[in-house]
């Protein structure tokens, strides 16, 4: 095990943000494919459904929406962060061989 030096610190530092940073994006982009696709069904149903109509007023709606997105955001940004940080775990390893 050599020793740590302070550029190297700063390379894991820089591709550490830059991971996550893809994870951000990623995340933000299905989010917001996720709210469309959410978003057109919840509001039709209401107007369609009497059940619907009856049950899920305004705030129902939202919930049932921005729940949906945020679970798409962080599901996303997670999977998106791992497989980055592996495909980064496996290029150093097969480097250092």
């Amino acid at each position: 095990m050599g020793s740590v030096t302070v550029a190297s610190l700063d390379q894991k530092l820089a591709l550490a943000k830059r991971c996550s940073h893809e994870g951000v994006m990623a995340g933000a982009k299905a989010a917001v494919v996720a709210t469309v696709a959410t978003t057109i069904p919840t509001l039709a149903s209401v107007r369609m459904l009497p059940w619907a109509r009856t049950n899920l007023n305004p705030t129902a709606q939202a919930l049932i929406i921005s729940t949906v997105a945020g679970m798409t955001y962080f599901i996303v940004a997670d999977k998106t962060v791992l497989a980055s940080a592996r495909k980064n775990s496996f290029g150093a390893h097969n480097k250092s061989i």
